[in-house]
Formats: structure tokens, C-alpha cells, sequence
């Protein structure tokens, strides 16, 4: 059995903050991860709005948050939370290899106890929950511009989303050449001023008041069935990136028994502390503005709620 003062799962913006500001406490500190370092923070081509970089990509940003948190506490990837109980003086934890993990110098399960818990478990993509996304899934469909878009490459590919998200992937999928097109279900879109003058200024065009019905194709994806302005029509393509809003992964906090709201977001108060005691919450799984600037505060805040509340 392992110890720790502090235990934070998950390894985004707000675990990586989190993890430092806990660790600069003198708390013995330990961030574990189902994946790699970073998340779904690895996925961002590139960003304007983080606070000292006039623009820089999630992959970049991760690389120098990890370093930096690293020399306050560990960090441990690719390990899933088996289970996870309240017990009489804190929390015990049991985990085991990623089932992504090819392999591993780690073998078997790996138990911790620890006096509070940070979650800090994020989101998951959403899906357009329609034929033939799952089948091509890897190939055509994808998630993640930055990961799948060099296969991409001169070809024509629908982006289908009207967030931050999806206007900065189709410039990303613009600049390293191909041929994009944004698909989005209403008649105005949801990302930043910014981001919408970009994409003018780059001559993506938007399809309007569009909404994808089935993703079709034998080997690859080769077209989509759009229903546009009520009018289905078949609509050819090389591909089909997703980026329409993310589902907050709160298995854990259900398991401890954390309240959530109506859209299933951890709740807390303002020490970004939950109803179960030591057990806190920050990031995009609290809700609320998904921005890493939000989940960096959040984490700060989480770490210190729970390094003044063990030394009470």
C-alpha cells in the first residue's frame, strides 16, 4: 500500500495545476492518469488566449506544464482506477494497467491510500450517434485534427461543429492543406469573434443550418447523408472530424457519491470542494466555461482547499 497526502486523478490543465500547487505545500502528491499526460489538451493545434503565449499548441503547452509539475510531485499514466471507497482516514484506491497500454514494466494492480482526493477527470468527446460513425471510426472518422488530419492531406474533409473547438481544428486542417468545409447544425456560430473572422479570412466555408445523418462508405468513408435546410442531399468527402461538445467523465465521482447537476457536472463551492469531504473537483468536469485558463485557477484553488483542510 502506497501513501499520499493528496491523490488527483486526471492530468489535464487542471490535474498538471493541481499537482504543483499541492506539491509546493510539502504535500506528498501523486497524479494518476488513465492515458498520457495532457488529455484531450493534447488535441489543441493552437491557441491565442492562454495567458503569456501569443500562440502556442496544447502539445507544446502540456510538455512544459509537465516538466514543471514534475518537480513537486509524481505523475503516473496509463493507469486506470479500478476502484475507489471511502475509508475511515481517507480514501483507498486500487488501479490497474490501461487496457490502451500495449505494454508495460507494470504488472498487475497497484493499491494506494491517500487523505483527500482531487478529481479532475475531464470530459469525454461527444458523438453524432448516427450509422456508420462507429464503423469508420480510424478511418475517416475521427476526433482529433491534430492527431488524424496529416492523413488528410489534399483532400476534402467536413469539420462538424460550431464551438472553439471545431473552428480552430478546421484551421488547423486548412493550414496543413486540406480541403475543409465546416458543417453546423444552426445558422450562427458559437465560437469566438476571433476565430470567426479566421475563418473568413481563409475562405473555409461554413455549411449552414447542416446536420450529418449517416457517414457512408466501404473501405473509407467516401460521403455523408446532410440534411440541409430540411433538403437531404448525399455530399462527398474524405473524412469526417468531429468536435461538437464533450460528455464529463464522472464514473468516479458517482462511485464516491459526489452530487452532481442536471447536466452531470461534479458541483462545488467556491474552494472548488464537493458535498463528500476531502474530495474536490476542478477542470471541465465541474462545468461551466471549458477553458484552460478556468481549469489552471480551478486546479490552484482545489490544491490549496485541500492542503488547508488536512492541517486544520
Amino acid at each position: 500500500m502506497e501513501n499520499y497526502d493528496i491523490i488527483i486523478i486526471g492530468a489535464g490543465p487542471a490535474g498538471l495545476t493541481a499537482g504543483m500547487y499541492a506539491g509546493r505545500q510539502n504535500s506528498k502528491t501523486l497524479i494518476i492518469d488513465k492515458g498520457s499526460v495532457g488529455g484531450q489538451g493534447l488535441e489543441v493545434p493552437l491557441m491565442q488566449n492562454y495567458p503569456g503565449f501569443n500562440l502556442i499548441s496544447g502539445m507544446d503547452l502540456i510538455a512544459k506544464m509537465k516538466e514543471q509539475t514534475e518537480n513537486y510531485c509524481e505523475i503516473l499514466e496509463n493507469r486506470v482506477i479500478d476502484s475507489i471507497e471511502k475509508i475511515e482516514d481517507g480514501f483507498y484506491l486500487k488501479t490497474k494497467n490501461s487496457p490502451l497500454l500495449m505494454t508495460s514494466n507494470e504488472i498487475g494492480a497497484r493499491e494506494f491510500k491517500t487523505k483527500s482526493i482531487i478529481l479532475a477527470t475531464g470530459a469525454s468527446h461527444k458523438h453524432l450517434n448516427v450509422p456508420g460513425e462507429n464503423e469508420f471510426l480510424g478511418r475517416g472518422v475521427a476526433y482529433c485534427a491534430t492527431c488524424d488530419g496529416m492523413f488528410f492531406i489534399g483532400k476534402d474533409v467536413l469539420m462538424v461543429g460550431g464551438g472553439n473547438s471545431a473552428a480552430q481544428e478546421a484551421l488547423y486542417l486548412k493550414d496543413i492543406g486540406c480541403n475543409v468545409k465546416l458543417v453546423h447544425r444552426r445558422n450562427q456560430l458559437r465560437c469566438e469573434y476571433h476565430l470567426q473572422k479566421a475563418l473568413e479570412e481563409n475562405g473555409i466555408e461554413v455549411l449552414w443550418n447542416s446536420v450529418i445523418e449517416e457517414i457512408k462508405g466501404e473501405i473509407m468513408v467516401d460521403s455523408v447523408s446532410l440534411l440541409k435546410d430540411g433538403e437531404k442531399i448525399d455530399y462527398k468527402t474524405d473524412a469526417v472530424f468531429i468536435a461538437i461538445g464533450d460528455n464529463p467523465s464522472n464514473d468516479l465521482a458517482k462511485e464516491l457519491g459526489v452530487n452532481l447537476d442536471d447536466d452531470d457536472y461534479i458541483i462545488t463551492d467556491k474552494n472548488q470542494a464537493t458535498n463528500v469531504e476531502h474530495v474536490y473537483s476542478a477542470g471541465d468536469i465541474t462545468g461551466g466555461l471549458k477553458q484552460w485558463v478556468v481549469a489552471c485557477g480551478e486546479g490552484a484553488v482545489a490544491a490549496m482547499s485541500a492542503y488547508k483542510d488536512l492541517n486544520l
